[in-house]
């Protein structure tokens, strides 16, 4: 079949696109059924067509896949800065991620080609309905293309990020968080920025929120890498629900081990005194009853010598004189030489 959309072709094809239609109606006329005649009297229509307004008309009252994806890809190449263009596709394409968040089924393929037709506009006022694909539970490859265009179209995505995490449901700021430290276009001080506000909106929000929990626990190994020493409040907070919901056997020792962690990458002298007054608990029960978890005394005493005040150093000496284990105890030496005075 001719290609039954595209601007720009050369005047023999449009010549025997013509010249088909008109012996298909010689020869066929009788047996041609009106509806018939409409779509092939529209697709050559098509071709001459360069109003937006007239293809997008064009758009809607198609359910032909390919005309569809043609015209969106037309759309994208020549509506650049046309606001009708562009705030057509953004409604179109956050009325089908309503649709399927709601369970209703829609075509990928046309999702797909409104996501590229938006990027190739490039215009920033498509952030919100680029954004609301990443949470309507698409498959991994759509999301991809939603990211890839949240990535090139120009405009403050980080404020945008921002706002979404500090105003919007748990699922939509976790996304938000998501997408801003995946971002080759943020640099490292936004990522931490972002990081930081989520840790916070999380630690203010209710503990059996699964989006929160999750935001909780991904910012605190986001910002433990960045080395953010901004967040040190957070982390003691951090800390000491993630200790509370491990001695209710809430949550597995390994979340527990990166609160620790965190502690120690960010923590400055108040977190030292925190992780100091565990592990004097440690001692006092190690010396009484031989009994201390190996992966968790370690992990604290690597923790104070990273932050390296020096008000643990008696803590840290006791290490040395019980019946800890020769890692444990080499640990605590190696922590000591780090200690500032």
């Amino acid at each position: 079949m001719i290609k039954t959309f595209c601007f720009v072709c050369g005047s023999w094809r449009r010549f025997a696109l013509f010249l088909f239609i008109f012996f298909s109606l010689c020869v066929y006329g009788d047996t041609l059924n009106e509806s018939a005649d409409i779509s092939i009297l529209q697709e050559a229509a098509a071709e001459e067509i360069q109003d937006p307004e007239e293809l997008w008309k064009l758009f809607l009252s198609s359910s032909d896949t390919k005309k569809m994806t043609d015209i969106l890809a037309a759309l994208g190449d020549s509506g650049r800065g046309n606001r009708f263009v562009i705030d057509n596709l953004n409604n179109y394409l956050m009325g089908m991620n309503l649709l399927f968040r709601s369970g209703s089924s829609v075509n990928y393929t046309i999702v797909s080609a409104c996501i590229s037709a938006i990027m190739e506009l490039g215009d920033s006022s498509s952030y919100p309905a680029l954004f609301s694909v990443l949470y309507a539970g698409y498959p991994e490859v759509i999301a991809s293309e939603a990211y890839g265009a949240l990535d090139v179209i120009p405009g403050n995505l980080y404020q945008f990020l921002l706002n979404v995490i500090m105003n919007n449901p748990p699922a939509e700021k976790f996304a938000a968080f998501r997408t801003g430290i995946s971002s080759d276009r943020l640099v490292i001080s936004e990522r931490g920025q972002l990081a930081e506000r989520a840790l916070e909106q999380a630690l203010a929000g209710a503990d059996d929120n699964i989006d929160l929990s999750a935001i909780r626990y991904s910012a605190v190994n986001t910002l433990a890498a960045l080395r953010w020493t901004r967040a040190n409040a957070l982390a003691i907070r951090h800390y000491y629900r993630v200790q509370s919901d491990f001695l209710l056997n809430n949550i597995p020792k390994e979340r527990f081990l990166e609160a620790i962690a965190f502690l120690g990458a960010v923590g400055n002298s108040d977190a030292a005194l925190v992780l100091g007054l565990q592990l004097g608990l440690i001692n006092a029960r190690t010396e009484s009853t031989g009994s201390f978890d190996p992966d968790i005394t370690i992990a604290i005493v690597r923790a104070l010598g990273n932050i390296g005040f020096h008000a643990a150093f008696d803590h840290l000496l006791s290490v040395c004189n019980l019946p800890y284990p020769e890692d444990i105890v080499a640990a605590a030496g190696e922590a000591i030489d780090r200690l500032k005075w």
